[in-house]
């Protein structure tokens, strides 16, 4: 999607991934098949390029520092180290007074039980690296009569029984996000927040602009604006955060590339966060971030395409699109597995509450 809004743009692009089928392989000038730590082929590509931008943090810092060699790479280094680990930014948030939730730090099947109980044995437990969409994650204290050492050796086993973080649970309101671009020049975007709702810890839909008080938006916009400045973010970083119950924010996340709360920008927005991205790296000025229709996505997994039993099926997309404001959007992604995202839906409407019906009105109907 970005590399589609680049090419609006008149850029030649070239990515580099371990897939030869990505999605990207379609739209793009050159696709460079390698691993994320190939520290030579990062070169490779960088040499061909003017800049080079990352849509996936899992990107070896060897490699980041050979493109570095040859072109800008915005995020870069410094920002990617902390945000990569899940322990560096927890501390990084800490140390530089943002809030946040409680956490521990865990690096034993012993810490985990010690920080289950300091927090008050109602947790989530995160892997430090390369987890995500609930992979390397896990939970205790959330069912009724479970066995106590049974769910601390379950979390630590969803660990890869290696490092990671334990989240102390908060008494949540609503998930929101906020999506923050800056250029080399300096000059920063901050797009109206997103409202999230998940499901098995992945995200199943999205609505922007939140339905939230001026007064707390204005909150989440500056915390978003003072971390990308304390970063001296170049590029866009997505800040996922909790709203509580009693009417706090606390940050919860850090994503320094599209994000997928951020697709419905595409049609909310007067600049989508693929051309923003793009401007962004390439230090042209930032595009107008406000939103001129509530527009709400619903993430297609999978197991849309998937029987009970496992056997293919096509959705009806039919009639998804009879729906009134609906698109649909599939990422070229060939085999469908369980919690895999394929694609989303996106629908329009007066109101955000609009648009969230409309969208889940069409998932329904797949």
């Amino acid at each position: 999607m970005t590399a589609m809004a680049a090419r609006a743009m008149g850029y030649r692009i070239q990515v580099l991934d371990p897939d030869p089928a990505c999605p990207a392989r379609f739209v793009v000038d050159a696709c460079i098949e390698a691993n994320w730590d190939d520290a030579r082929e990062a070169a490779n590509l960088a040499r061909g390029c003017d800049v080079v931008t990352l849509e996936i943090e899992q990107i070896s810092l060897a490699s980041m520092d050979a493109a570095a060699g040859f072109a800008p790479v915005r995020p870069g280094h410094a920002m990617l180290a902390v945000i990569q680990d899940r322990i560096e930014q927890k501390d990084w948030l800490r140390k530089h007074g943002f809030p946040g939730g409680e956490y521990r730090a865990v690096r034993s099947l012993d810490q985990v039980r010690e920080a289950v109980t300091a927090l008050g044995g109602r947790v989530f437990c995160k892997s430090a690296t390369g987890g995500y969409d609930g992979r390397g994650q896990g939970k205790v204290g959330f069912r009724v009569g479970a066995d106590f050492e049974q769910e601390v050796r379950g979390a630590w086993e969803a660990l890869g029984e290696a490092a990671g973080v334990v989240e102390k649970a908060v008494d949540l309101e609503r998930e929101i996000s906020v999506l923050v671009a800056r250029s080399p020049s300096g000059e920063v975007k901050v797009y109206p927040a997103a409202w999230n709702h998940h499901e098995n810890q992945i995200l199943a839909w999205s609505v922007m602009p939140a339905p939230i008080t001026d007064e707390m938006a204005e909150e989440a916009s500056g915390l978003a604006e003072e971390i990308a400045d304390t970063f001296q973010l170049e590029g866009i970083l997505a800040v996922e955060m909790f709203v509580t119950t009693d009417r706090k924010l606390l940050v919860n996340e850090l994503a320094p590339r599209p994000h997928n709360s951020y697709h419905a920008s595409e049609r909310a927005s007067v600049t989508s966060q693929f051309e923003q991205l793009v401007r962004a790296v390439c230090d042209l000025p930032l595009g107008d971030v406000d939103v001129v229709q509530p527009c709400a996505i619903a993430n297609l997994l999978g197991d849309v395409w998937l029987n009970e039993d496992g056997s293919a099926r096509e959705p009806h997309f039919d009639a998804a699109l009879a729906v009134e404001g609906v698109r649909l959007h599939l990422y070229e992604k060939h085999r469908p597995r369980k919690g895999r995202k394929m694609g989303h839906l996106s629908a329009v409407g007066a109101t955000a509450d609009e648009a969230v019906a409309a969208v889940l009105r069409a998932q329904e109907l797949l």
